[in-house]
């Protein structure tokens, strides 16, 4: 199964991040930092559908989506068109990202960044704070609900906001019962890799009015958004669609008109 084959190589990136900086002082250093983390929350729940704009250079499902990949253009790019907020990927081997790319991204936008990692260590948390996040995602496909509640809380005392996600209906009320109050509902299933958008029409019928609903996946159009929207997302999460585009501006404002 893919997923299981994503968080074996995680495993592996672990370690050699564990070799570079050890535990002790990533948690040290995640102590130290005095950045001001920016509200995840606000951007998301702005009046209209916002928009979580993905870096993102290849996937499992399309392998490599954008060949010639300048990430802090792109994200500046994303930000001047009126994203809302920006992810990241930093997982290494089948996404090909970078906890650098992050970093360099960080230092030249203003808006909220989502790490997007398949997150299971709370070292990747202390990382997370001291290389700028403003948000992690939580993948309850990955997580049972005790891993997943202690790693909101440790989040959480750092300041840090939680995107929890989730694909199927045990998933989401697990993230209701850890007190998920942004509750991302994937589109693609993390086993079969197949896009249904109703999957947050389904599940969105879960989650209460106040907490802020986020789709993840599979948007390509216009109507995509709009359709989303009526289910009751606040926001979106688009990458492929929006890094294949060639014009972030153009493809940024077709995507969300009168949204």
């Amino acid at each position: 199964m893919i997923l299981d084959d994503i968080v074996a190589k995680r495993k592996e990136q672990l370690a050699r991040e564990l070799a570079e900086t050890d535990r002790q002082t990533m948690r040290s250093l995640a102590l130290q930092t005095k950045r001001s983390v920016l509200s995840f929350p606000d951007a998301l729940r702005t009046g209209r559908l916002s928009i979580i704009a993905e870096v993102k250079k290849a996937s499992p499902s399309k392998s490599v989506i954008c060949a010639d990949f300048h990430p802090v253009e792109q994200a500046v790019a994303y930000e001047r068109a009126g994203a809302d907020a920006i992810s990241c990927l930093t997982e290494e081997h089948y996404f090909q990202g970078s906890s650098q790319y992050f970093r360099d991204i960080r230092a030249a936008v203003s808006i909220p960044m989502l790490r997007k990692d398949f997150i299971i260590d709370t070292y990747q948390i202390d990382e997370a704070r001291v290389m700028g996040a403003d948000a992690i995602l939580l993948i309850a496909a990955i997580l049972d609900a005790e891993t997943m509640r202690q790693f909101y809380q440790y989040a959480t005392e750092l300041g840090l906001h939680c995107l929890f996600e989730a694909h199927n209906e045990a998933e989401m009320q697990q993230i209701l019962d850890c007190g998920a109050k942004i509750c991302g509902i994937n589109n693609r299933n993390l086993k079969t890799f197949q896009v249904d958008l109703a999957t947050t029409q389904r599940l969105a019928a879960m989650v209460p009015k106040d907490c802020i609903l986020v789709s993840e996946s599979g948007m390509q159009s216009h109507e995509d958004l709009k359709t989303v929207r009526q289910y009751g997302a606040d926001a979106v999460l688009i990458g492929e669609t929006l890094m294949r585009s060639g014009n972030v501006a153009t493809a940024m404002q077709t995507l969300r008109e009168n949204l």
